[in-house]
């Protein structure tokens, strides 16, 4: 499994939808885990981006389909990278 890094900016509806309705999060977390991904860690954070996922998903294709049908509903953006474990660089490298 491959892990990614998915940093997610909030759009005003998605604001409004938090605010009134914030277990909606942990609702999102199980479509994503429908759709092949696992949350592996999640934060709030301050700053340009309102949250940092930690996803493990099978590959490229099933993070790309995550991350188009969640930006589809116009309550977020999203920006992904692959993550590469250091002791998987390392044992790269050997």
């Amino acid at each position: 499994m491959a892990v990614y890094v998915m940093l997610t900016t909030l759009t005003d509806e998605g604001r409004k939808t938090i605010k009134t309705n914030p277990e909606r999060i942990l609702e999102v977390n199980k479509e994503v885990e429908e759709m092949g991904g696992k949350i592996l860690a999640q934060y709030s954070i301050l700053g340009p981006y309102d949250f940092i996922n930690i996803i493990e998903a099978v590959g490229n294709t099933t993070i790309t389909k995550i991350a188009l049908e969640l930006g589809s509903r116009g309550t977020l953006q999203t920006t992904t990278f692959a993550a590469i474990s250091i002791d998987d660089l390392i044992k790269s490298w050997k």
